[in-house]
């Protein structure tokens, strides 16, 4: 498969994190690559808690794009872990460690071990808009009609 994209990467300190793997995708049409955890030991997740998973890697996103961190569909419906700011942005001008903000929405407590796959990275291209200051909007047959507005 041709790859018009090229995303760079690099390990932080390989030495000591060549055995986890960079992101990767894991079927040939998946959407998103998988990324594992550099943990240097268990990590006992308590059910409501947070915390931030080191990957071992930076990435230089190209300009006009994003990386976007997305839970593992499986994490989430087996065990209740999920990205806490889903979903996490990785912008094109940052250039230190991915860290992952996991949380466990579950009834038990989860244990994430050093080359877990625990979360996503999904490749879109964004754009920055021109922020222009009107005197009014246009009106919509919605208008202003917000949460459950349309009945459930």
């Amino acid at each position: 498969m041709d790859h018009p994209l090229t995303i760079k990467f690099l390990y932080i300190d390989p030495d000591k994190n060549a055995d986890i793997p960079l992101p990767r995708y894991m079927t040939p049409q998946s959407a998103g690559m998988d990324i594992c955890a550099a943990l240097e030991n268990e990590l006992e997740l308590e059910p409501g808690k947070i915390t931030l998973i080191p990957t071992a890697f930076a990435v230089a996103v190209p300009k006009g794009f994003e990386a976007q961190i997305r839970p593992r569909s499986g994490l989430a419906v087996k065990h209740g872990i999920g990205i806490i700011n889903s979903p996490g942005t990785i912008d094109s001008d940052y250039r230190g460690e991915v860290k992952i903000a996991v949380i466990n929405l579950g009834e038990k407590s989860y244990t994430f071990h050093r080359g877990d796959r625990i979360a996503q990275m999904i490749i879109k291209r964004v754009y920055q808009a021109e922020i222009k200051l009107v005197e009014e909007l246009d009106e919509t047959k919605r208008n202003a009609g917000g949460f459950g507005h349309t009945g459930l």
